[in-house]
């Protein structure tokens, strides 16, 4: 950890509202894009958000300095936005399916090509339930294992709320191209549909 840092860190754990305001302007950027992602709107995004950092300056004593302090932040700001949901909504699986038997397309394809502005739109349209484990899938890097034990369901209903939610961003795709007149991409090809 830079030294510059954990004199930041220390001011803030001390109660300084300068150091508190630069911690906050340092991270919010960033904070915001991954609330925004978790969020249906803006204005939900900007409450996850602060509430993170309402937890980030409680907890920031026990912050080790092991891995770094925007990794720590960022824990926080999904662990708050999990926590929300949980609140709102009793996740229920939609499908089970058998575990050993599932498959799931590279996510990398589905996305490829749209823009970030683009698919931030359509995983926010996504239920909620989907739109966490999408996130928690293909933003944060989580296993099925680690969603599933997270958010309190079975691994096969991540797998198929992922599985889901893909199929509609895949579905949203291929009406957004048939619309604008562009060539139909099905997971990272083209087709022929439309030549």
């Amino acid at each position: 950890m830079l030294e510059n840092e954990q004199i930041l860190i220390n001011a803030c754990i001390a109660g300084e509202r300068t150091f508190q305001t630069k911690l906050f302007n340092t991270y919010a950027t960033k904070m915001m894009v991954v609330c925004s992602r978790y969020a249906r709107d803006k204005q939900e995004a900007e409450a996850i958000m602060l509430e993170g950092f309402m937890r980030v300056f409680t907890y920031l004593n026990k912050f080790k300095g092991e891995g770094s302090l925007e990794g720590w932040i960022r824990k926080i700001m999904i662990n708050c936005a999990v926590a929300q949901y949980q609140k709102k909504i009793h996740l229920t699986p939609v499908i089970e399916i058998n575990i050993e038997h599932a498959t799931v397309t590279d996510h990398k394809n589905v996305i490829a090509d749209i823009s970030a502005k683009e698919l931030l739109a359509l995983v926010q349209k996504l239920s909620p339930a989907y739109r966490l484990v999408f996130n928690l899938y293909v933003f944060e890097g989580y296993k099925h294992f680690e969603i599933a034990e997270l958010l309190g369901i079975s691994e096969g209903t991540s797998k198929s709320n992922l599985s889901d939610a893909r199929k509609i961003i895949q579905k949203a795709l291929k009406k957004k191209d048939s619309i604008s007149g562009k060539k139909q991409i099905k997971y990272g090809k083209r087709s022929t549909k439309n030549r």
